[in-house]
């Protein structure tokens, strides 16, 4: 059995019973097996985990720096780049691998606008947040990558509370003031090569901001200007707000964060079918509880290709 059939066999597990109708989730799994974009690759090399931030021509002007403190991290079961070889570390460099073999056709080929990358959920509560610091971090590791996470969910932020930072303006307020520029909103951090765009101030009716021609104008300006810069946006759920598939059609590769053994098969299709637009989305099963003699990560990481 393969890995994308054990951990899409665990989606519904519990939810469901009785024979299964075919689904998109079946066709990504289809699609899966014929890409050209799964084909194995040689993991690259890392640099020391944590070091002052590169100098990068997109954070001139008043751009923040602020320190992360990576022993909360550690304690949240965040990959903490100071730390010891770690499960977690792992797991998500596993992950990682194909995603940037997609964006930079390393061993595969290179998949258009691949270096933006959307972290998504059908539902809230699934866990996207969590699962897209931990990927900004460890692709923050690659020795040849800059990393820009933006907080692109502006109804609810996670982002600044997980890594501690303080955030007066951000994303919002760059698509609201065509003045202001987006350096003066960045903040960069104490772990190489990882800048965080914040969510900024609330807006009434913000979150139709990210579905504005002013978002598209700066989506595709921050993914073509950087070739070798990696901006993951942690997304809105797509069964919450419209927004989110509007956001997608910008996306080179999609990853859907589903929680294991709760979220329905039912959702994960009715999701999976406002992204269609997007090459390739992939789904990564959250929330595993491992059982002993199983790989762990054919229970984290679910399936890649639409």
């Amino acid at each position: 059995m393969s890995i994308i059939e054990k951990a899409a066999g665990k989606i519904g597990a519990g939810a469901q019973t009785g024979a299964q109708d075919a689904s998109l989730i079946e066709g990504a799994m289809a699609k899966q097996r014929s890409s050209s974009h799964a084909n194995p690759f040689v993991a690259t090399p890392v640099e020391p985990m944590f070091s002052a931030p590169d100098p990068d021509p997109t954070l001139e002007g008043n751009s923040q720096v602020q320190s992360i403190n990576l022993a909360r991290l550690h304690r949240m079961g965040v990959v903490s780049p100071d730390a010891e070889k770690s499960q977690i570390a792992e797991e998500f460099r596993i992950i990682k691998r194909p995603l940037i073999a997609n964006a930079f056709g390393q061993g595969a080929a290179r998949v258009k606008n691949g270096n933006l990358i959307m972290v998504t959920s059908s539902l809230p509560g699934e866990g996207k947040s969590f699962c897209a610091i931990n990927l900004a971090i460890s692709m923050a590791m690659e020795m040849d990558r800059t990393v820009l996470l933006i907080d692109a969910d502006v109804a609810k932020p996670r982002v600044p509370e997980y890594l501690g930072i303080h955030a007066d303006k951000g994303l919002l307020d760059v698509l609201q003031d065509k003045d202001l520029k987006l350096s003066d909103v960045l903040i960069k951090t104490d772990i190489a090569k990882l800048t965080v765009l914040p969510a900024g101030r609330t807006y009434k009716r913000a979150t139709e901001l990210l579905a504005s021609a002013a978002m598209t104008r700066l989506v595709e300006d921050i993914g073509s200007r950087y070739p070798d810069r990696i901006i993951l946006f942690d997304s809105p759920p797509l069964l919450a707000t419209s927004e989110s598939s509007v956001l997608a059609t910008h996306m080179g590769q999609i990853v859907m964060v589903v929680e294991a053994e709760k979220t329905s098969q039912e959702a994960v299709r009715e999701a999976l079918s406002h992204i269609q637009s997007c090459e390739v989305v992939g789904m990564l099963l959250n929330k595993t509880t491992p059982t002993p003699g199983a790989d762990y990560y054919y229970g984290y990481y679910g399936s890649y290709g639409k």
